[in-house]
């Protein structure tokens, strides 16, 4: 019988790949961040990104059934969410300039 929780895994895998692609553009972007003062908050988005992709690992895990704790994925998503926050308003700031 087909498991519904290891195709969910399957395509939390296959997000975490393309996650990964844009993690490695985004790092191509790092070095140019410093240099503009307009794109500081981009710098606050890359983190958002690591966190993301670390929701989607134990997404994975939990799938499968080899790591569960609600704990870790209801925090990380908070601290996901803080960051956007922060980003947003420092974007907003540096636009009134």
């Amino acid at each position: 019988m087909f498991n519904l929780q290891y195709l969910e895994g399957v395509l939390q895998i296959a997000n975490m790949f393309l996650s990964g692609v844009a993690g490695i553009i985004a790092l191509t972007m790092f070095k140019p961040l410093a240099k503009h003062k307009l794109l500081k908050p981009w710098k606050y988005l890359l983190v958002v990104l690591i966190l993301f992709a670390l929701v989607l690992i134990f997404g994975a895990l939990r799938s499968f059934g080899i790591f569960e704790s609600p704990y870790i994925t209801h925090i990380i998503p908070t601290f996901i969410l803080a960051l956007l926050i922060v980003a947003l308003l420092q974007q907003i700031r540096i636009s009134e300039e």
